[in-house]
């Protein structure tokens, strides 16, 4: 009889062992993931919100930056760095503005956020076009 306890004992534990290793595999396993899903997150938006294109998952990029010319099919946005970048948009772009928009909404001087598809000349083939509220620059006060 006392055999079968300790023979239980033996297995239950072996169990609780198995139970917390594969445990703490797993959580190894998710937290590897996270950390390059936050790889690619940087990758793809850059490490700062300096409007700066940057590449990312599949030729994705996400720039932000304001209008400085348009036309019927491309505006090119000025970049927080103080360049600029050709964006080129199909008739179907997706352009939202809190609600949803038109080319009619694209002006000259909005800020405008945007991903899209990185062309081999450099310029972006938009996917979708965010009109936002104009950023406050950062005050010496806000950098300490």
């Amino acid at each position: 009889m006392r055999n079968k306890y300790i023979v239980f004992a033996i297995i239950a534990i072996v169990g609780l062992g198995l139970g917390f290793f594969s445990g703490m595999k797993y959580s190894q396993s998710r937290s590897l993931l996270a950390n390059i899903g936050q790889g690619q997150q940087r990758g793809q938006f850059g490490n700062n919100m300096a409007g700066s294109a940057r590449g990312g998952i599949n030729g994705m990029s996400f720039i932000n930056g304001d209008i400085l010319s348009m036309d019927t099919a491309s505006i090119t946005v000025k970049l927080k760095d103080g360049g600029s970048k050709i964006i080129l948009f199909p008739s179907t772009v997706e352009i939202g503005k809190f609600t949803n928009g038109t080319v009619a909404d694209l002006v000259i001087g909005k800020t405008v956020t945007i991903t899209g598809k990185t062309n081999t000349d450099g310029s972006i083939t938009a996917q979708t076009i965010q009109i936002r509220p104009a950023m406050p620059s950062p005050s010496p006060t806000m950098a300490k």
